[in-house]
């Protein structure tokens, strides 16, 4: 993580850090180093700018031996509304200004710095040139962050206009606090003098120790099995330490709250989607934000924090794959040594045997082994490195994140929470697919072949070696994959490392959920498969194996999947007539014509008990929505149950009917209204469909003998809004029916 705390112009750990609009950081010290200033007035061109510039030489001399490329650059707010000398000559305005008012440009640097930083050299008036005359304009001021070449133009307030990176201010202080006090822990049953860094902290012994002391003195095993060791104070992982953000350093503690930029008595209360900063409620009311689009900042501090957090998911997967991978690579190593150890001593062993007129071709094979094994230990080193540095750098960024994640200031994460999220992403997205596999095989495809005679020596070269092929051996089961979801199961597996046997596919087999046959679910090559539309409740068992052109090889392990208790779904956008529209992560439904428009839900039910609820939003000039179930071809530009593939109650603001292939029965007093809720239980145990409406029960059972499988529905116009709400458990007290009306 001391990288991402690092600053890209000194090398050193931030001091004051600042915000550039391009999302990175710089020390402002060292943003005063690298800052350019160009009066309005000036007209001349660094000489590298020039079309036809003075000769080197002259140019030197213009230069002067005192220059440096920071001097007279101070560009904080009382030096930028300062006189214009020092640094009112510095480089080409054009060349560092956006066109459009965005304050960005691009330009090409020339000079570049020791640290790696490229920035535009002082540029000197030329001889006989007058000062700029007094209140010729204010100098226009630019900055350009040293990590990805792009200019920010500065205002009135010069440096002190960019933001500080408080989260990140408080992480570094907190980082170097913590190295200190872990250097200062020492083990306290050391021999030596001084006693060595302390590694671990019993919290039983209350006693430190050493890697060396903790295996002599304090065995995991006997009556220490049970002792709970973590790290010494101080350390990044301690209780307490700098991972808890506590010790009244979090929002509401001893740390001073945030106040406005622009309003220095304010403190930060809402963000600016349209501008991605925080603001207070003066801005909203006197400043540029009244018409942009704002929330409240702990919503989106939550919300940031939550979409980072799920960022980092996918990135932490790929570094634990990367970690297995280092070792399946450095075993490789070993391996390609091994391998190519005793292909030498066989080759040496064979030539040996063979008449003198063979050694000098002996000489060319040994070379030819010896290049081959280079080449792949090279190509497996290759790897090594790469993986190690991109594995470092993700590693690095999740520690960065994590210690963003737990700082408690809202508006200094969201600050930098978007930078943040992308840089996960794109982090993500660098561990494409294939490149954790081994680009070369630790076996070496080489045979020698002694039997021809001897007029043919001259033409004696390696053959392709080839294995006899058999089946493939059994897949693993990559059991941290596999998972359920809902009524669907996902399953991954792999084949064991260093297997020869070639694979032509897969044959995945999925047993009904109660025991029964197995049943083939999937065929193909991938080794990543999904199996939707599973019964609910339900315990299921699957298996794997591979074949190819000698055969099926064996099974692996079979693992055990449990779908979901309940059903969690939503509507179907895909599904739904073009006039739905939906809302609210599709749990919210109306419509934008005054005629009866279907839409389903995302689950399909064939097995089990299931309830959902629906809550009536809105309820305009009496229209009747139809709740119920149907089948995936349910015709859907009209009245649900009108048809034979839906099953359905309709109701108005006073009674309800149920309908089915546009059959109209059980006329039951009681309807909805604003505010109302409509439950819809399907029991396909028993065959049979009923309907609550406000927890009474509309008559008796709907429908009997419904069989199939079934999604929910529900059918609307304009004048009506209803909410979803799914995974629920059956009701448990239901109040008795209301009989049919005459």
């Amino acid at each position: 993580m001391e990288e991402e705390l690092k600053c890209p112009v000194c090398g050193s750990l931030f001091r004051e850090p600042i915000i550039l609009p391009c999302s990175h950081n710089v020390c402002l010290p060292c943003a005063r180093t690298i800052a350019v200033q160009t009066p309005e007035t000036e007209q001349h061109l660094p000489p590298l700018l020039h079309p036809r510039g003075p000769a080197p030489a002259a140019a030197a001399a213009a230069q002067g031996p005192g220059a440096t490329a920071g001097s007279g650059a101070c560009l904080d707010s009382e030096c930028a509304a300062g006189s214009g000398g020092g640094g009112g000559d510095h480089a080409d305005k054009l060349s560092l200004h956006s066109e459009t008012d965005s304050g960005y440009g691009s330009y090409t640097p020339s000079l570049k710095s020791p640290n790696g930083v490229r920035v535009l050299p002082l540029v000197p008036a030329p001889p006989g040139a007058a000062a700029a005359p007094r209140g010729a304009g204010p100098a226009s001021s630019s900055l350009t962050c040293p990590q990805c070449h792009r200019s920010a133009s500065l205002d009135q307030r010069g440096l002190r206009g960019f933001q500080r990176n408080r989260l990140l201010e408080a992480i570094v202080q907190r980082y170097q606090q913590g190295r200190a006090a872990a250097a200062a822990a020492k083990c306290q049953l050391c021999d030596r003098s001084p006693p060595e860094p302390a590694a671990a902290l019993c919290e039983q012994c209350e006693v430190l120790y050493c890697a060396a002391c903790q295996l002599r003195c304090h065995p995991a095993r006997g009556p220490f099995a049970k002792h709970r060791l973590v790290p010494p104070p101080g350390h990044p992982g301690a209780p307490g330490g700098d991972g808890d953000g506590g010790g009244g350093k979090g929002a509401g503690g001893g740390r001073k709250l945030p106040t406005c930029a622009e309003h220095d008595l304010e403190h930060y209360s809402m963000y600016c989607v349209s501008c991605r900063s925080p603001v207070c409620y003066q801005c909203l009311e006197e400043g540029r934000h009244g018409q942009h689009d704002v929330k409240a900042l702990g919503a989106m501090w939550k919300q940031h924090k939550a979409q980072l957090s799920q960022a980092l998911n996918g990135v932490s997967d790929k570094a634990k794959e990367a970690k297995e991978f280092l070792v399946q690579l450095k075993n490789l190593l070993q391996q390609i040594q091994e391998n190519g150890l005793d292909y030498e001593a066989c080759l040496v062993a064979q030539c040996d045997a063979l008449v003198d007129a063979l050694t000098r071709q002996k000489a060319k094979l040994l070379t030819k082994v010896t290049k081959e094994r280079e080449h792949k230990l090279k190509v497996v080193w290759d790897q090594i490195n790469h993986c190690t540095l991109k594995l470092r750098q993700s590693t690095g960024l999740m520690e960065y994140c994590l210690e963003v994640i737990k700082e408690n200031d809202p508006s200094g994460f969201l600050q930098i929470s978007d930078a943040l999220i992308k840089r996960v992403q794109v982090s993500q997205e660098q561990w494409v697919k294939g490149a954790l596999e081994p680009k070369v095989s630790a076996e070496f495809d080489l045979t020698l072949d002694s039997e021809p005679l001897l007029q043919s020596i001259h033409q004696l070269d390696f053959i392709q070696m080839k294995f006899p092929v058999t089946v493939p051996p059994v897949p693993l089961l990559q059991l941290e994959k596999c998972c359920t979801r809902n009524n669907s199961v996902t399953l991954a597996w792999r084949m064991p490392p260093l297997s020869h046997n070639p694979v032509e596919g897969y044959i995945l087999e999925l047993d009904d959920g109660d025991g029964g046959q197995f049943r083939e679910v999937y065929v193909g090559k991938e080794t990543l498969c999904t199996i939707d539309g599973l019964h609910f409740n339900s315990t299921y068992n699957a298996r794997v194996k591979a074949f190819n052109s000698s055969g099926v090889g064996p099974y692996s392990k079979t693992v055990i999947l449990q779908t979901s208790d309940v059903a969690w779904f939503s509507f179907d956008p895909s599904s739904a007539h073009r006039d739905i529209v939906l809302s609210n992560d599709n749990q919210t439904a109306t419509c934008n014509s005054y005629d009866d428009r279907v839409v389903l839900g995302t689950a399909a039910f064939s097995k089990g008990v299931h309830y959902w609820e629906l809550h009536v939003d809105r309820y305009d000039n009496h229209p009747d929505p139809a709740f119920g179930i149907a089948r995936i071809n349910v015709v859907k530009d009209m009245m649900l149950g009108k048809d034979d593939k839906a099953w359905a109650m309709y109701v108005d603001n006073n009674r309800s009917w149920f309908m089915h292939c546009n059959s109209h029965t059980n006329r039951t007093e009681g309807g909805v209204s604003k505010g109302a809720t409509v439950g819809v239980l399907l029991d396909l145990n028993k065959h049979n469909l009923t309907f609550y409406i406000n927890g009474q029960q509309q008559g008796p059972p709907a429908f009997e003998n419904v069989e199939g499988v079934f999604m929910p529905a529900l059918s609307l116009n304009r004048n009506v809004q209803v909410t979803l709400h799914t995974g629920l458990e059956v009701p448990q007290c239901i109040k008795q029916p209301k009989l049919p009306s005459n």
